[in-house]
């Protein structure tokens, strides 16, 4: 059986300056027709930023949606046709000022598949030099350190509790264990 869903029409209900929510019908593998509504996002990207003395770089901020403190890896949008990679070059030296010399791809994901095409693509960087934050406007954030091990803790403690970074904390560990050669 062909489970493929056919978009038959579709409708713009939201545009905003950074997503888009649409509502369409599609005509499901079973002959029948169903509205599916979902977010259309430009994609981000996530970096994994290890410092020379093995601890990872990450950011700290209070965010209106959830109503809490949270604790991510450096990320951001994928700007209009820009390249992944200087993306998530762009964003590590804009939120906490480092560059890297070594970049490597570790895995791409859609972390809400069923309600938005948002795609991240992970990466991994290393030999860091500092070179100064240029935070875009309105954002507050705090960068700090920790040892891979006190993060994963922190994961397994809920205190580290945003999907990007838990998602790219697991890639790391299987790449550290040599699971990706």
């Amino acid at each position: 059986m062909d489970l493929k869903e056919t978009r038959m029409t579709t409708a713009l209900v939201y545009d905003g300056a950074f997503l888009k929510v649409h509502k369409d019908d599609a005509r499901l593998p079973d002959g029948s027709v169903s509205q599916r509504e979902y977010i259309t996002h430009p994609g981000a990207v996530a970096v994994l930023a290890i410092l020379d003395n093995g601890n990872l770089l990450f950011e700290r901020q209070y965010r209106y949606a959830p109503a809490q403190e949270f604790i991510e890896i450096p990320a951001g949008k994928i700007d209009h046709g820009e390249d992944i990679l200087l993306t998530a070059q762009r964003e590590l030296l804009e939120e906490t000022g480092y560059v890297a010399r070594e970049w490597m791809h570790l895995t791409t994901a859609w972390p809400c598949i069923g309600y938005a095409d948002e795609r991240m693509e992970y990466f991994l960087a290393r030999g860091l030099t500092h070179q100064g934050r240029r935070l875009d406007e309105g954002e507050f954030l705090e960068v700090f350190e920790l040892p891979f091990a006190e993060a994963m803790a922190w994961v397994k403690d809920g205190r580290i509790n945003d999907s990007k970074t838990m998602l790219g904390l697991f890639w790391l560990e299987k790449h550290m264990s040599g699971w990706d050669k």
